[in-house]
């Protein structure tokens, strides 16, 4: 029969979990803040006139101004190039 104190410095499947979710979590963030793209966008969004004119950006729908899914995909392959 196990002590109870070996029970309890075992970690259940459950902690394992959420500590291997926190460790790709911040695997991911490291890798992002030393991606170049990443960091000029997020310096790009992090200045005060830049973030106020996305805040303010919307869609004009009544002017047809949408866009469809395709063309949205069709630029955004454009620009990642």
């Amino acid at each position: 029969m196990p002590a109870l104190g070996s029970a309890a410095s075992t970690p259940s499947a459950e902690s394992r979990r959420i500590s291997d979710d926190v460790a790709q979590a911040r695997n991911t963030a490291i890798s992002a803040l030393n991606n170049d793209r990443f960091r000029v966008m997020l310096e790009q969004i992090s200045d005060p006139t830049a973030s106020g004119a996305l805040m303010t950006m919307r869609g004009d729908t009544a002017a047809g101004a949408g866009t469809d899914f395709k063309s949205a995909q069709s630029s955004y392959a454009d620009n990642s190039e």
